[in-house]
């Protein structure tokens, strides 16, 4: 079973002092920065998903990712070069897509087949998904005359003709990369039809788009049901969902590869599950920047509170906490400190003994990835892109192993 992970051009600063929070003066971010596969000894993902929205952004005018000069030099350099794989330690791959989730509100997507395969081919991907339009619905038993599938069943048709197209035109091209169909649905049934679809237009690699809101159950309904026409070498790709405990029960219908952005966001974006370890995860401490919190900004600016006081608190936070990772405090002045710098800006939240659970454990010391090791307590600071990517990727790396563990049990 092998993980894509969805670039979005994140990258950490190897010069960033955490102490001072300053940069190298000279630092050029897209040649000094690093990828997660370039920063861990052992690659957290077996390749990069990269997405053309993402890249090039939309007609209707919503901007990609990528700077103007990226994207150039993306096209320029292909890939490899421009994702530096060669100065990672294990050998990855690039899955391309048109990122259906950026277009879903649009009557039909806004790329051209051939529009799909110049950018696929141009990079020099290892495989490019067909274009597709999301059905985000899932309705198990609504059947395709239903009036109420009328437009989730204009959205399937719309992604088999546009496969069928992709097919035709990556064969007429030669390709360097392997084409993927998309199999779009709202139900069991309605996936598996177009399963079947696929087959027959050539296609031995297909995604399963849409999935993402399912639950687990849900997703193995669909699959039970594509089980029953799937062909004998027809491997399945699952579009945005990373269920690590099921990769077995995955396995055994057909999916041999997945993608999934969730280790890395839950970083920064979930309010408990922050911090990844082999059997559970936790809270970050949330430590902010008194000129990048826009509550305690507002707080600053009306004169409820000084300024200075507020970076006061937030000083002694971050040295209480740096002393009880060296046992020069004990916790509970490093939580006295956290909390009375929460009173500042969150003055709502009591996490107290969330943040007793996470400095107990001390989880960043048993960690063996090269990011825990280098920066320690750090790790689990949240607090600004340079601490909270960090720990997306210490994240990637633990739910990598994670995998490695289920993959185990794939093949035992």
């Amino acid at each position: 079973m092998k993980f894509f992970f969805p670039d979005s051009q994140d990258q950490i600063d190897p010069s960033f002092h955490f102490a001072t929070e300053e940069r190298n003066a000279f630092r050029v971010r897209q040649r000094d920065d690093l990828y997660a596969h370039e920063v861990l000894t052992q690659a957290p993902f077996d390749g990069l998903l990269v997405s053309k929205a993402i890249v090039d952004g939309l007609a209707s005018g919503a901007a990609g990712k990528y700077t103007g000069a990226q994207r150039h030099r993306l096209y320029r350099e292909g890939a490899a070069k421009f994702f530096r794989l060669d100065n990672g330690h294990t050998p990855l791959e690039i899955m391309g897509d048109c990122g259906a989730f950026s277009y879903v509100a649009e009557e039909h997507p806004p790329y051209t087949v051939n529009e799909v395969i110049d950018f696929y081919d141009g990079c020099g991907f290892n495989y490019g998904i067909a274009v597709d339009h999301v059905i985000f619905q899932y309705e198990p038993a609504t059947s395709r005359d239903d009036p109420r599938a009328a437009e989730w069943a204009r959205r399937q048709e719309i992604t088999l003709r546009l496969a069928d197209e992709f097919w035709e035109r990556c064969n007429a091209r030669g390709v360097g990369f392997t084409p993927v169909g998309v199999a779009q649905g709202w139900s069991p049934q309605s996936y598996a039809d177009a399963i079947v679809e696929l087959q027959k237009i050539g296609y031995t690699r297909i995604a399963l788009g849409g999935m993402v809101p399912l639950k687990t159950r849900e997703i193995l309904e669909c699959l039970r049901a594509i089980d029953d026409v799937l062909e004998p070498g027809t491997e399945l790709h699952l579009l945005g969902v990373s269920r690590v405990d099921d990769v077995p029960t995955f396995a055994s219908y057909g999916v041999t590869s997945f993608d999934s952005t969730s280790p890395f966001r839950q970083a920064f974006k979930d309010d408990r599950d922050n911090y990844y370890t082999p059997t559970r995860t936790h809270v970050a401490l949330r430590v902010p920047q008194v000129d990048g919190n826009a509550k305690l900004k507002a707080r600053i600016r009306s004169g409820e509170i000084s300024q200075g006081e507020a970076m006061k608190r937030e000083r002694e936070a971050l040295t209480r906490l740096r002393e009880y990772d060296a046992e020069e405090v004990d916790i509970d002045q490093a939580l006295d400190a956290l909390g009375h710098y929460s009173e500042l800006w969150d003055g709502k939240s009591d996490r107290r003994e969330q943040y007793r659970a996470t400095l107990a454990a001390r989880p960043w010391r048993d960690c063996p990835c090269d990011l825990c090791t280098e920066v320690g307590i750090e790790i689990v600071i949240f607090r600004g892109s340079e601490r909270n990517k960090r720990r997306g990727f210490h994240n990637l790396y633990v739910f990598e192993q994670r995998l490695r563990a289920q993959r185990g049990r794939t093949t035992a």
